[in-house]
């Protein structure tokens, strides 16, 4: 068969060959070294099965029709006969239906040939033993069941005598597949009618009803295929010609559809799910930067599985609000977008290496002073492109360890290309539609039933989590998301089909669709709050970057959502005043960005917090404590709330601890004073709270969307492949035609080699003559090649000749040259 397949598509023009690369582009990867080496490659089992997963299941069943009627004398069948089973049925479908299947699997040569004798390529069957859930024949199973089935009457009236129970694990099997397990003793156990007077069979059930299954094998309507002896569990198959009765009412390949099932939701109003996926993403936005502001506060160490623990997970959930899932989730993402990332601890190293903490990175700043939409994008960019599966946080591993947020344990390659295909559902039903799960994983099921097989679960988590992300609004694919579904799957080629990056600069223009349409959802970001009585902030909308950098040093928050609430408190100005703001530089800030007038409470209030903001100065003695109000410091070395720091006088206007500086300030702030640090030289030092930042990680959106995937070359890159194949098919074709003293050997037996000499003296004529010559010669790698050249000059060593072929120049040392024979 291989060298049928191999003729087949040597015989094909280069556009048919170039076609069938691309829509199989496993199968340049790497290139083949021939036409011969490209069909054994097309029909290898791992080829196959990648081309099988992109058929619907329409196709598939096709496909089975075409397996199901092959002649068993030459292995072929015809378009005729397998549009003649496939409209078999009592809703048969269009015969232009079937004849596209057929095409399509002509297309990717899984069926080859004339339509009048096709052939299926070899592996299908290793892959699917079963077409269209279908057993064997009873030939190749029982000789006894084969009689059984040759006599149509006969089986008919074994089959009506079945008892209910045997008739529904009958049914069972005709649906597919058509192999089953039993329990052990089920088969030695008495068949239904021959269990009177039997006591109790706990192995069977408990009481003796006798056994379906040992009267199914009894009367050869299944075939024990293998155990079932001695008490171990066995198997059994229906046969071929059976299930094919059994399916009378509905076809001999089940039912068929040529067309995915129906989505029977209404559309839903376009503005509501984009309002309502607009609104989540400002959420997400919020909540992230929330979970990020809490690990740079008190980082999350890295356990030595790899991974955040379960009480850090459990902290950071607590500390923003969210549930732990919603938690997990989002930090994935900000760890698969490059905003997070793992620090070693100076000095930490142990048995197991140095620890490490999980800290935001550098990147994560420029993410802040972005827009909503650019960051809100960033972060679904990430989730679209992570091979990672967030649903598997908190089960169990093989070893029954709990899996932990950014552990091993939770990568999945195939994540992306799950992602895709479950929003590409949504993104092809009618605009703001929104299908159930159940009508979701449906419809893929029937596009690419093998991918989907055993996914249902990792499926609903992706819906779940679309809709955290605000991809989805309502259940449907908001307009936002379905531009950054196309963007993201067209990046995938952009790097094969522009290698050289010309196309960059439009590329980058269409990018930012997805956030143009999304900052036209989201409210315009504000550079002003509303300052009431009672010291309150309000902002009425997202906040600037500017304006939220603030707002995060002079007022402690205490409300979220379209308008946030802060709140200016003593200890809130403290701080502003610690990061370098003076008095005027706050009240300038309340009157600049404040669109009702200033409170004078709060005026009073920043006076009051500046005027005693440095009245005290810290330094090290362990530390020194200075004032030049003698009276102040009087108060504060008889206050008792400071006993602990074991002050003494040094001066009248100067104090002293055994203590640091860092507890001196603590102590006393808790006391209510209010003092300043200062250097040695007396100035007040700034206490702008220092930010720790992991090293600067590569969101994974960079990377191609399905890690599994074999990229898609362009049809020039193709074509220019066919020809590399052409050569190699021509230089194979060459080569077997080499004289025998060449190649060195024939089938007989070795060849006696030619002296070195003679060599030389044949290549110096060929030289002189400008001839075609075989040369013979050992490579690289000491195996033994030949090659039909043109000498071009003969010196210094080498031998330097073209290969009329390829249109190269070659260059042979004269000491690897076995052989030369002038071609006649």
């Amino acid at each position: 068969m291989s060298t049928s397949l191999a003729d087949h598509l040597r015989s094909l023009p280069d556009d048919s060959l170039a076609a069938l690369l691309q829509l199989r582009p496993d199968l340049v990867v790497p290139v083949p070294a021939d036409v011969d080496a490209l069909a054994i490659r097309a029909q290898s089992r791992v080829s196959v099965s990648c081309a099988l997963d992109e058929l619907d299941q329409f196709t598939i069943q096709i496909m089975d029709a075409a397996r199901l009627t092959r002649d068993r004398a030459d292995g072929t069948t015809s378009a005729d006969v397998v549009l003649a089973m496939a409209t078999a049925g009592p809703r048969p479908p269009a015969p232009t239906a079937v004849r596209a299947a057929v095409d399509r699997l002509r297309a990717r040569f899984l069926l080859y040939g004339p339509e009048d004798a096709l052939r299926l390529v070899g592996g299908i069957d290793e892959i699917s033993p079963y077409p269209a859930g279908l057993g064997r024949p009873a030939v190749e199973l029982d000789p006894r069941t084969a009689a059984l089935c040759a006599d149509p009457a006969k089986l008919r009236r074994t089959l009506l005598s079945a008892p209910p129970s045997a008739r529904a694990i009958l049914d069972r099997l005709a649906a597919g597949p058509p192999v089953g397990s039993v329990p052990p003793g089920a088969l030695q156990a008495p068949a239904i009618g021959a269990d009177v007077d039997l006591p109790p069979d706990d192995t069977n059930g408990g009481a003796s009803t006798g056994s379906p299954i040992r009267w199914l094998v009894d009367h050869r309507l299944l075939v024990r295929v293998a155990g079932g002896k001695g008490g171990t569990s066995g198997m059994v198959e229906l046969p071929r010609e059976i299930g094919l009765l059994l399916r009378r009412d509905t076809g001999p390949l089940g039912p068929l559809s040529s067309s995915p099932p129906p989505v029977a939701a209404t559309p839903r109003e376009p503005k509501a799910a984009d309002s309502a996926g607009a609104g989540q993403t400002m959420e997400v936005v919020r909540h992230t930067e929330a979970l990020l502001e809490q690990l740079a506060a008190e980082p999350a160490p890295v356990l030595r599985s790899g991974g955040i623990g379960v009480r850090d997970l459990r902290r950071l959930a607590r500390a923003t609000g969210l549930d732990e899932s919603t938690a997990a989730l989002l930090l994935e993402v900000a760890y698969a977008a490059g905003l997070t990332g793992e620090v070693e601890l100076p000095g930490a190293a142990g048995r197991y290496g140095a620890e490490q903490q999980v800290l935001p990175t550098a990147g994560y700043e420029m993410w802040r002073a972005g827009s909503l939409a650019q960051r809100w994008e960033q972060l679904a960019r990430a989730w679209l492109t992570m091979t990672r599966q967030v649903g598997l946080i908190g089960q169990r591993d093989d070893r029954d360890r709990p899996i932990t947020v950014l552990s091993a344990e939770a990568e999945r390659a195939g994540s992306p290309a799950a992602r895709r295909a479950v929003l590409g559902v949504l993104a092809d039903v009618e605009p703001a539609t929104a299908p159930s799960a159940d009508e979701v994983l449906a419809l893929l099921d029937w596009r690419a039933p093998r991918r989907s097989r055993g996914r249902e679960a990792a499926h609903r988590e992706m819906l779940a989590e679309a809709a955290t992300l605000g991809v989805t609004g309502l259940g449907a694919l908001t307009s936002y998301g379905r531009l950054l579904v196309a963007e993201t799957t067209a990046a995938e080629g952009r790097d094969v089909d522009d290698p050289l990056g010309l196309r960059a600069d439009a590329e980058d223009a269409e990018a930012g669709t997805a956030i143009r349409a999304l900052d036209t959802l989201l409210p315009a970001p504000v550079d002003h709050f509303l300052v009431q009585a009672d010291l309150t902030v309000v902002v009425p909308g997202p906040p600037d970057p500017a304006l939220a950098a603030e707002l995060g040093i002079l007022a402690e928050p205490e409300s979220a959502g379209g308008a946030s609430v802060h709140r200016v408190t003593p200890g809130s100005v403290r701080r502003a005043l610690d990061a370098g703001y003076s008095a005027d530089d706050l009240h300038e800030l309340l009157r600049h960005r404040s669109r009702t007038p200033v409170p004078q409470g709060l005026t009073y209030l920043v006076d009051d917090v500046a005027r005693k903001h440095g009245g005290l100065r810290i330094g090290s003695a362990g530390a020194y404590l200075r004032s030049d109000d003698e009276a102040l410091l009087a108060e504060v070395l008889a206050d008792r709330r400071v006993e602990t720091l074991a002050l003494r006088r040094l001066a009248p206007t100067v104090l002293v601890t055994p203590y640091q500086a860092g507890r001196l300030l603590s102590v006393l702030r808790e006391a209510g004073y209010v003092p300043v640090a200062e250097d040695a030289t007396g100035s007040a030092v700034l206490s702008r709270p220092k930010v720790r930042r992991a090293p600067a990680r590569v969101s994974v959106a960079t990377r191609t969307i399905d890690a599994l995937a074999t990229a898609r070359l362009p049809l020039p890159r193709l074509l220019g492949v066919v020809e590399q194949i052409r050569r190699g098919d021509a230089a194979a074709r060459a080569a077997r035609r080499a004289p025998a003293v060449v190649r060195g050997t024939t089938p007989s037996g070795p060849v006696p080699v030619h002296s070195h000499g003679e060599a030389l003296a044949v290549l110096a004529q060929a030289v002189r003559d400008k001839a075609l010559v075989w040369v013979g010669y050992v490579d690289a790698h000491g195996a033994t090649a030949s090659r039909l050249v043109r000498p071009v000059s003969l010196g210094a060593g080498y031998l330097r000749a073209e290969d009329e072929r390829t249109e190269m120049l070659h260059t042979f040392a004269l000491h690897r040259i076995t052989a030369a024979v002038l071609e006649r």
